[in-house]
């Protein structure tokens, strides 16, 4: 018999002693010990369930407020100035986005996608409203002359879309992160 197998069969009675053991011990308790015990862990557990449920209520009604905040932001409307200036801003020489052609509609995503890299931690929630609407009108131009491109640009430009998607998603998550976490109180 090798080692191995010889100890693997004796791991399941040295398992089996030590359960015997801790449950011999326990039998030096009576029966009222043992009930208080229970009755102790018993509350210990009930409270901490009426704490976990208070924080769950106070969390969901901060991430229902920051929603609809959110939601009541989006339906204002953009400054027409503001949102000409933010495409200059993100698209630069690319920002007459309707007279984008084939050769060039590659470049305005990197374009877009360096400078929301490089300014995306400093900007506020209504920035990105800005930036996103820079996004969907690229997006329509992307659609109108999709059939033209070569498979690779459309294959970067997809990825450069998911990109921007998931830089907008994280600044949604760490807001709604920010607005459900409980404050420690002010001293």
């Amino acid at each position: 018999m090798k080692p191995t197998a010889a100890f693997a069969s004796s791991a399941p009675l040295a398992a089996l002693l030590l359960t015997a053991g801790l449950l011999l011990t326990a039998c030096d308790s009576t029966p009222r010990e043992r009930q208080d015990a229970v009755e102790n862990s018993t509350r210990k557990l009930d409270s901490l369930a009426d704490k976990a449920g208070t924080a769950l209520k106070r969390a969901g009604s901060r991430a229902a407020r920051w929603d609809s905040v959110s939601k009541a932001r989006t339906r204002q409307p953009l400054d027409t100035t503001a949102a000409n200036a933010f495409m200059q801003e993100l698209l630069g020489t690319y920002a007459n986005v309707e007279t984008l052609q084939v050769e060039n509609l590659d470049p305005a995503y990197t374009q877009l996608l360096r400078q929301t890299r490089a300014r995306r931690r400093e900007w506020t929630q209504r920035d990105w409203d800005y930036a996103t609407a820079v996004f969907k009108r690229l997006n329509a131009r992307y659609r109108a002359i999709r059939l033209d491109l070569p498979a690779r640009q459309e294959l970067h430009i997809k990825a450069l879309q998911a990109e921007f998607e998931g830089l907008e998603a994280g600044r949604d998550l760490k807001d709604l992160r920010e607005a459900v976490r409980d404050k420690p109180a002010a001293k």
